[in-house]
């Protein structure tokens, strides 16, 4: 019989670590700039939240680095709102990623409203489901925008292979959301050769299996660092500087609420309040800062990007 050891060794020799990384090994790897971290902000649903985004941050001299946006749906914006929302995000040097209309939970099958069928429910079904997001994103790349979000492996194949034939645009950036469920560094590994630019692993990882993912990747990693009650409800403030030590180049992600998009207390739904968004918008931009100066008193040394570094997948309206 193998032992423990014997197959953690065989995970090495394909570039998986065998454990998870209790030593909390400093990270090599920086954003292009050289800095260690970035802030994102969710739920930056219409350009009434994003008008405040941007008011709040210049305020508070704050750099915001990306915005997940539309998680509502961006096909139930029209296209003047769409033009005002990049227009406006280019001008303040935002990156914003983009979430589809078109996906599982606007089908008419149920299997994702069943306690299991929601454990494997968020994928789009069928090559219509598959033609409907593309051409959503393709509406909105028309519009200006350049990052788009992703939930499913399959869809971020196809999308790739659209930018080796030229319809979709070499620069366009897909991030894989927290909802296509990965938790490990063969996960990330996986993403990263399917043609991810980033992604998003579950959000109640500790420090060394966190550590361990770094080891494996390349491209950043998304962290909540700020969580839904949906999702378990969280808060590592105190644990930014570690995160962003171990896991550069890394997006702190801040994400409160009661719910995002299940159940009746689901902020990014159509019909929240852009008043309440545009006010919880402001409030994720005040979290920022303060967790900017908890990294800088612990760790002085770790870099957070300026406002608008030349990687980001800002739009071209």
């Amino acid at each position: 019989m193998r032992s423990l050891h014997d197959v953690q060794k065989m995970l090495e020799k394909v570039g998986i670590p065998g454990r998870d990384a209790y030593d909390l090994p400093d990270s090599t790897k920086t954003f292009p700039d050289g800095a260690h971290y970035r802030m994102e902000i969710s739920g930056v649903e219409r350009p009434q939240v994003l008008e405040a985004l941007i008011d709040e941050m210049r305020k508070r001299e704050i750099p915001i680095h990306r915005l997940i946006s539309t998680v509502m749906g961006s096909t139930l914006l029209d296209d003047a709102e769409l033009r005002d929302f990049a227009q406006m995000a280019a001008d303040a040097d935002l990156e914003v990623i983009i979430t589809a209309g078109p996906r599982s939970g606007w089908d008419t099958g149920r299997q994702l409203a069943t306690p299991e069928g929601a454990l494997s429910g968020v994928r789009h079904r069928g090559s219509d489901q598959l033609s409907y997001v593309v051409a959503e994103y393709l509406r909105c790349i028309d519009l200006g925008f350049r990052g788009f979000l992703c939930t499913d492996e399959g869809l971020l194949w196809l999308v790739n292979e659209l930018k080796k034939t030229g319809d979709i645009p070499e620069h366009v950036v897909f991030k894989v959301s927290v909802y296509a469920g990965h938790a490990s560094a063969a996960g990330g590994r996986v993403l990263e050769e399917l043609g991810a630019s980033t992604f998003n692993p579950l959000g109640d990882l500790s420090l060394p299996q966190l550590a361990a993912i770094r080891q494996a990747i390349e491209m950043p990693m998304d962290l909540h660092i700020m969580l839904a009650d949906s999702f378990g409800g969280f808060n590592r403030f105190y644990e930014g500087a570690e995160m962003a030590r171990v896991c550069s180049p890394c997006y702190f992600k801040i994400e409160p609420g009661p719910a995002l998009l299940a159940g009746p207390a689901a902020w990014y739904k159509p019909w929240t309040s852009p008043e309440f968004l545009a006010w919880q918008a402001r409030e994720k931009v005040k979290y920022a800062q303060i967790i900017r100066e908890l990294v800088q008193a612990t760790h002085p040394d770790l870099i957070l990007s300026a406002q608008g570094p030349a990687d980001l997948a800002i739009p071209v309206p």
